[in-house]
Parts: structure tokens; C-alpha cells; sequence
């Protein structure tokens, strides 16, 4: 590229050490700047002083008589005295051409050493922002627009492995992706793509391969230096190790999924245990009236039995005793099936819930509680009606745990209507095929429950009794539901009883369905 040539020519009288101290240093800053130097000439009657050999070197004009400069063909525009002697300068006053000005030695010197100062300032400003730089961990370039690095410091030679003269004039492609192209304008993970691209300075994590083959995350940022016409003079390249951290991140992040591994199987054991408690409780409201309810069966059999051995020890057996034995057996038999249902319904009850998805028939379920608290229902005077859908589709649930449900839900009813010396409990069940669910009513006409409890029934261990219960029931009832994809909420009037409503997807999303009897994978 051609220099931009000076628009003004200087011709320098005295060819001493400060002659070469000035072509010296400004000969390399114009160099850098790309601007041809305005010292054009010197002039010294010596021709072997150091600032003629040096101005010979530099190409310059040199005269041993300084009235040589006055040639118009050399365009001189100004004389700078760099020797003391005061004849030199009165002649040139008296001698040069009035286009040429004049700048004695004194007024020189003090310019000069004005200058100097201000350049010792500025080393002592640079060496000491690059102790600085050099003394910071991050990872630091000065980057050009034509993306070439300009300065590393310290830490980013020591880190990335390489020398001053390995990074300094080279592309930041070829240092950090070892390519000798520009990255493309779409590359998204390119910093100062992204600066260019979007006009404001970038920040984003970057993983890079260290020489002794460690990998490494970076948070890089990238502040672009603007010029007074909108355009960017520098990138400043800043880059943190961040690996450390990252590292740490991780372990909390994996500290925590784990933690909340733990917690979630400690939530579903207490949530087992929690069903199971209230499945003993409900056992345990259930034995006195089941024991009743064999009881009597029992008795009876034995009765019928103890009859019949001593009618075969009194008498000889004629055909009407046989036919009376035949009476007697039928009805031993239909109160053994009798007490084995109720043996068999209270056996499946109380087996440890689990989550055994399958297709069942919710009228069956309620039946079979029914048989269940059948005594319960009796001692407190209660009357049953049911209508329940004969079409009613299968559902696909739990049954163990969805008769829990209905055990909470009739025996709770009982109870309410226990203190008012009985009175009807109606259950309905039906289809809603436009919600694709299943509904089923239980109405009670009990005590009913006061406005206050309406908000706290279905909390855990809300309960308003005072020696019975934990307050189990309802809340168990309230998961179950909703684990089945369904809801429950209750309707009531004080003193007129209360109705709770189940409703239930046909088939609860997410849910595989597994064979008739068979378990859920």
C-alpha cells in the first residue's frame, strides 16, 4: 500500500546526536501510520555526523551547506535549527527565501523535551497496563477488524501454548480453529460474527481443546472499540476459564436430581403406607361387623348340624328325615357360600395396595362393598338404593385401590346418618359418553357437613371426630382419584345429608391397559 505523502517538507540544519534521536523516532511512527515522513533533508557540514549517515540511509536529501535547502525544487516549507550556534540561525534569517519558515534551536528543544515527556508518560502508561493485562487470569486479545490479533497478554500465551510471534499478526481464525479461511458470516457460535452482526457486544460459553489435550469451557466476551463514525476500531477479546465452576454446576445439578430421586421414592413409600394405614383402619371399622356377620351363619350351621346328629342318634331315618337332611344341607351350603364371600371380599381388601392397572367394572366394585359393610349398614339402620347403569363400560384402574374409595365413601356415610338413627344411602352410577367418563353418586342423608370443613375434608388428617379416625380416609380417596386421571368433590347441606360424586375417564391418560387379571408393566 503507497504512504500518504506528507503535506509538508522539513529540512533539518545539524546532523548531531539529536538529529538521529529525531529521524529515529519518527521515522518508525510514520512507518506505522503509513505516512510518508515530512523530514525530507539534512544539513551539516559534516558529512560522517550520525544524523547525515542516518538521513543517507533513510534516503533523505543531505547537503554539507544548509543554503542548499532555499532550492525551490526541493519544496522545503520549514528549517528547524538542531544546533545552538546563533550566527547559523541570524544568516538563515537573513538569507532564506520568505516561503520558508524558521524554527530556532531553543524554541525546538522545548517542544522536544515536552514531547519526550509526554512519550515517557505514555511507555510508562503502556508498561504498566500491560502489567496489568499480563497479571489477569482471563484470557485477553486486542483484536483488529480485518481480524487479525493485535496483543495477547501473558495468560493467553501461557494457557493456549503459544509464543508472541506464534499469535501476534495472524488471524483469530487460524489461532483458535487452526483454519486458514475466515469463518462464515452464518457461523452462529462466532463472537465477532456476532458482534458485527448485531452491533453490540457478545457474551456465550465456549469448549476448546487445549494443547496437552484438556478440554476447557470459556465464557467469552467480546467489547467492540467503536470510532467516531460508527465503525469498529478494536475487539477486545476477553475470555474466562470457567471449567471450575462448570465442574461444580454439574455436581449440584446432579446432587439434586438425586436428592429429588430420593425424595420422590420416600413420597411414594410414605404415599404406600399412607394407603395401607387407612385400608388397616377401614379393616379395623370393618371386623366387628364382619365378625357378626359370620357369626351368624356360623351359628346356625352348627345348629342345623347339632339337629341332625341328634335326630340320626334318636330315631331311625325315614324318608321325610332324608328329605328334612336335604332342607337342612341346602341351607348349611348356601350360608358356607354366604360366609365365603364375605371371607374372599374382606381377603382382596385387605392385600397391600399397588398400582394394578386393568379393565373393571365399577358396579361390581360397589357391590362387592356392600356385601362388605353390610352389617356396618344394618347396626346403624340404613337403607340401601342403588341404580346403578346395567351398560355401564368398563374403566381402566386399579381395583383394589378404587374400592378403597368406595369402602371410605359408605362407610363415612354410615356413620353420618349413624347419629341420626339411620336413614338412606343411595348410589348411581352412570355414563356420560359426551365427557367420554363415568359418574357415580353417593348420597347419604346424615348430619352433613358444616361450610368451615367444606375447604379441610380432603386434607390428610383432618377428621371431626374425636376418638375415631386420623383423617385418612378422604384424602387417600382424593389421590386415588386423582392418580386415575379423575376428581371427586362433595355437595352438602347441614342437617340433610351430604353427596360425594367420583368421576372417572374411561381410560386414564397415559395408562396401558393390561389383560383381564392381568398386571400392569
Amino acid at each position: 500500500m503507497n504512504k500518504h505523502v506528507s503535506i509538508i517538507h522539513i529540512g533539518l540544519v545539524g546532523g548531531g546526536e539529536l538529529c538521529t534521536e529525531i529521524l529515529q523516532k519518527t521515522s518508525s511512527v510514520f512507518d506505522q501510520e503509513e505516512i510518508q515522513a515530512p523530514f525530507i533533508a539534512v544539513a551539516d557540514p559534516d558529512p560522517a555526523s550520525p544524523g547525515m549517515v542516518l538521513a543517507e540511509k533513510l534516503d533523505l536529501l543531505t547537503f554539507t551547506d544548509y543554503h542548499e535547502l532555499y532550492d525551490p525544487r526541493y519544496s522545503i516549507h520549514l528549517i528547524i535549527l538542531l544546533t545552538p550556534e546563533e550566527e547559523i540561525l541570524r544568516d538563515i534569517l537573513q538569507t532564506r527565501p520568505e516561503r520558508i519558515r524558521i524554527l530556532s534551536y531553543p524554541v525546538f528543544r522545548i517542544f522536544w523535551q515536552a514531547i519526550g515527556n509526554e512519550a515517557r508518560k505514555l511507555r510508562e502508561r503502556t508498561e504498566e497496563m500491560e502489567t496489568i493485562l499480563n497479571g489477569i487470569q482471563d484470557l485477553i486479545l486486542v483484536i483488529n477488524p480485518d481480524m487479525t490479533i493485535g496483543e495477547a497478554n501473558a495468560s493467553f500465551l501461557h494457557k493456549m501454548g503459544y509464543t508472541r510471534a506464534q499469535v501476534i499478526g495472524r488471524k483469530c481464525h487460524e489461532v483458535y480453529r487452526k483454519i486458514d479461511h475466515p469463518c462464515e458470516r452464518s457461523t452462529d457460535d462466532c463472537p465477532l460474527q456476532r458482534v458485527i452482526r448485531n452491533k453490540r457486544q457478545d457474551r456465550q460459553i465456549q469448549k476448546r481443546v487445549l494443547p496437552n489435550g484438556d478440554l476447557r469451557f470459556y465464557e467469552v466476551s467480546i467489547h467492540p472499540v467503536w470510532e467516531k463514525d460508527g465503525k469498529i476500531s478494536r475487539f477486545i477479546h476477553i475470555s474466562r476459564d470457567i471449567t471450575q465452576q462448570r465442574q461444580q454446576e454439574e455436581e449440584i445439578t446432579r446432587r439434586l436430581e438425586q436428592m429429588v430421586e430420593d425424595r420422590t421414592r420416600q413420597l411414594k413409600e410414605t404415599h404406600a403406607k399412607l394407603l395401607h394405614h387407612d385400608k388397616m383402619a377401614s379393616l379395623g371399622k370393618l371386623s366387628a361387623s364382619v365378625v357378626h356377620e359370620i357369626n351368624n351363619p356360623i351359628a346356625g350351621i352348627l345348629n342345623l348340624a347339632i339337629l341332625m346328629k341328634r335326630i340320626i342318634a334318636e330315631t331311625v331315618l325315614s324318608q321325610k328325615d332324608i328329605e328334612q337332611f336335604d332342607y337342612y344341607l341346602n341351607l348349611m351350603e348356601t350360608e358356607t357360600r354366604r360366609i365365603s364371600r364375605i371371607v374372599s371380599n374382606l381377603l382382596a381388601f385387605s392385600r397391600q395396595s399397588r398400582m394394578e392397572m386393568k379393565r373393571l367394572n365399577l358396579n361390581r366394585l360397589i357391590e362387592q362393598t356392600l356385601i362388605l359393610n353390610a352389617n356396618l349398614l344394618r347396626i346403624a339402620n340404613v337403607q340401601v338404593e342403588t341404580r346403578l347403569s346395567p351398560d355401564l363400560p368398563e374403566v381402566v384402574g386399579s381395583e383394589d385401590q378404587l374400592q378403597q374409595v368406595f369402602m371410605n365413601l359408605v362407610s363415612n356415610a354410615a356413620q353420618a346418618m349413624e347419629s341420626k338413627d339411620g336413614g338412606m344411602l343411595r348410589i348411581e352410577s352412570m355414563l356420560q359418553p359426551k365427557m367420554s367418563q363415568i359418574l357415580v353418586k353417593i348420597q347419604d342423608t346424615g348430619i352433613g357437613i358444616p361450610a368451615d370443613h367444606m375447604s379441610k375434608l380432603f386434607e390428610p388428617f383432618f377428621t371431626t371426630r374425636k376418638r375415631k379416625g386420623v383423617g385418612l380416609g378422604l384424602s387417600v380417596a382424593y389421590g386415588i382419584i386423582q392418580e386415575h386421571g379423575g376428581s371427586i368433590y362433595v355437595q352438602s347441606v347441614v342437617g340433610e345429608g351430604a353427596t360425594f360424586t367420583v368421576k372417572l375417564p374411561l381410560r386414564p391418560p397415559g395408562e396401558k391397559t393390561a389383560p383381564e387379571g392381568g398386571r400392569h408393566d
